[in-house]
């Protein structure tokens, strides 16, 4: 191979070095690290913070009071503002006149997220990130093992292809649980500038409440979906660790 593509040796040692401590990372990963997280995860699901049974305790209070309803003091006032509308729509413009309460600043200060979820999603979060970064490492391990094209003998590069499209597929669940996330907060913030502009309706108080409940649910499905993927990810990679490293026995030393 030397002869066919020019190598400058300093760089090949620093990519064999590479090698070897991925190598060593990924194996301590499979054989120590995913073992150890699955079994601390299990342990968080019996977390009571993950166990409320009663969700009206994550409920979070929101301060928007009601306003006083505004009385017209001349019937006139009302007649000309249902004129206006009707000259608004026969002029051809078809935007409905009906506006909320214009909301300057809130009267309690910032209104706070939902302190009990925050703090749920504060644990969870680094999981997720943890689990991305240690699937990366493995598959890259993987890959690395993975020999040159030939033809026949494929029956262990398969189950390496196989190792490497889940690792793929459990970082991108992981991902999509970061998303998850982020659409949680998005929706409600745009929930409670709904409330903030129309305060009278309570749907949308109702909402959040539901919302938040959801979103409670949700997190504690992620952590035992992590615990899971930990699991199945060691029992595959030991199961098999052996076509892993060695998918040809017979040429062991053609790997690249």
């Amino acid at each position: 191979m030397s002869s066919l593509l020019k190598v400058d040796n300093e760089i090949k040692t620093k990519v064999d070095a590479f090698r070897e401590r991925i190598t060593a990372e990924a194996e301590d990963l499979v054989a120590n690290f995913f073992p150890n997280k699955l079994l601390e995860l299990d342990h968080f699901l019996k977390d009571p913070i993950i166990n409320i049974t009663e969700l009206k305790e994550i409920h979070s209070e929101i301060n928007l009071t009601v306003p006083d309803p505004i009385l017209l003091s001349n019937l006139h006032d009302g007649l000309e503002a249902q004129n206006a509308k009707k000259r608004k729509l026969e002029d051809g413009g078809g935007e409905d006149m009906v506006t909320g309460t214009k909301v300057f600043v809130m009267p309690g200060g910032m209104m706070k997220s939902n302190a009990n979820l925050v703090d749920l999603i504060e644990k969870v979060k680094p999981e997720i990130r943890t689990l991305i970064e240690k699937c990366n490492t493995v598959k890259m391990w993987v890959q690395l093992l993975i020999p040159r094209i030939e033809d026949g003998n494929n029956f262990g590069v398969s189950i390496q292809e196989e190792t490497v499209a889940e690792l793929r597929t459990v970082e991108g669940e992981a991902a999509s649980y970061l998303d998850q996330i982020s659409r949680y907060y998005i929706t409600r913030a745009k929930l409670v500038s709904k409330i903030a502009k129309y305060p009278h309706v309570e749907d949308y108080r109702r909402t959040v409440t539901e919302i938040d409940e959801k979103e409670y649910i949700s997190l504690k499905i992620i952590v035992s979906e992590l615990r899971n993927q930990y699991v199945t990810l060691h029992d595959m990679i030991l199961k098999n660790i052996e076509k892993i490293k060695r998918p040809r026995s017979s040429n062991a030393d053609a790997l690249y």
